[in-house]
């Protein structure tokens, strides 16, 4: 089981490589009075950890919160 896993692991990244190297264009990214720009990629990879990021610190929150809640006196 594995090796399945590790074949898996390689596909998913060959696939994210290949996207990597074929869309390797530069990117504005515009928000109120401010811009970057970038390449796509790695702006596909910074908005990508933000988001593991912030669902990360939601969760941890969430699972506090209902632990309080249910934790008994």
């Amino acid at each position: 089981m594995r090796a399945v896993y590790l074949l898996m692991l390689l596909i998913v990244l060959a696939a994210v490589g290949i996207f990597a190297l074929q869309n390797n264009e530069a990117v504005t990214l515009r928000y109120l009075d401010r811009s970057i720009t970038s390449s796509l990629p790695v702006l596909i990879a910074a908005v990508y950890l933000l988001g593991m990021l912030s669902g990360w610190t939601v969760v941890g929150f969430l699972k506090r919160s209902l632990q309080r809640v249910t934790e008994q006196r």
